[in-house]
């Protein structure tokens, strides 16, 4: 059998792998955080957008905030011990619903995690923001994504006159106090060590008060490749690669998204995985409370082999 058609023949059966073999799943341990996808329009149209996100993709509508009442109604109806709240796009700040939105979040008792480019969308909404902050403190996390600490790097990615915007934004962030993560990407080669160095320098040079070496405070994404050639994992990889199942991302989170045309929300597997209808698990938290079966690329590079994560509950 050649090369090629054996990476064809991968990711196909969620069950048994390309070689016959049994193919690992994750069960549902706990639902540590819930994430909201509030839509895949942005205002950028970035080159490895793993979500496809553009200023005309719609394919997942804006999340409304009864809508987002309804799920978090769900996690007290059913006592689920869910802390966090995760909020992605996307441009989350181009919901219309978002500050209500994230209100709701903060004033049910929740850590709200909220991920954006820091750009106009977010600066159009500076005094929500700062009202937030005042009432509910450390509570909200922005997470701003800065793929490189060199700016013609990061525009390499998000496109010429992105910097600007981002810089006015996480300086806004970080000189009024917020809790500020940030996201950066590792495609172009340098070793996480050199990663941090860089960015230590950069945040030391801006005044930006992040802590470089914090695995929390800078999370550094391996790329996500859908074509690219990766193993599919078995059962036996756990004890070979020393991994846990626990570990995985769809072990403690899943993600609500609403697909053009749809009447209601979807419950999907995990935050990388808005589009594939195989990990759709239904309408209801309690309906996606079943286990994952790990049949897609993003699985085996991003999370088993990768070690992505999007929240700190998740690390």
């Amino acid at each position: 059998m050649s090369i090629e058609v054996a990476e064809k023949e991968k990711f196909f059966d969620p069950l048994v792998t390309a070689k016959g073999e049994q193919r690992a799943w994750v069960n549902l341990k706990e639902l540590k955080t819930l994430w909201f996808n509030t839509g895949t329009l942005c205002n950028l149209a970035c080159v490895n957008c793993y979500i496809e996100s553009t200023p005309k993709n719609d394919a997942l509508v804006y999340l409304t905030h009864a809508e987002v009442v309804s799920y978090l109604d769900e996690i007290a109806r059913e006592n689920l011990t869910t802390g966090e709240i995760g909020i992605t796009g996307g441009e989350p700040f181009m919901n219309p619903d978002i500050i209500p939105i994230m209100g709701e979040c903060l004033d049910r008792g929740f850590r709200l995690l909220i991920l954006t480019n820091a750009m106009r969308p977010m600066m159009k909404c500076e005094k929500d923001l700062l009202e937030l902050k005042y009432k509910y403190g450390a509570a909200l996390t922005i997470r701003v994504s800065v793929d490189h600490f060199k700016r013609k790097l990061h525009e390499e990615e998000r496109g010429s006159r992105s910097w600007e915007p981002m810089m006015l934004g996480l300086k806004f962030l970080s000189d009024n106090g917020f809790n500020i993560d940030i996201a950066g990407r590792t495609r172009w080669g340098e070793s996480e060590q050199e990663l941090r160095k860089g960015f230590d320098v950069f945040f030391k040079e801006h005044g930006i008060r992040i802590d470089a070496h914090d695995k929390k405070q800078l999370m550094l994404f391996p790329e996500m490749d859908e074509n690219a050639s990766v193993p599919e994992i078995t059962t036996a990889c756990w004890g070979i690669l020393g991994v846990k199942p626990d570990d995985m991302m769809c072990a403690s989170s899943r993600m609500v998204v609403k697909r053009k045309g749809d009447d209601k929300p979807s419950v999907m597997a995990c935050t990388l995985l808005a589009y594939d209808q195989q990990f759709n698990m239904g309408k209801t938290l309690k309906e996606a409370s079943k286990s994952v079966h790990l049949n897609h690329p993003h699985c085996a590079k991003f999370c088993v082999l990768g070690g992505g994560a999007c929240s700190v509950s998740e690390k």
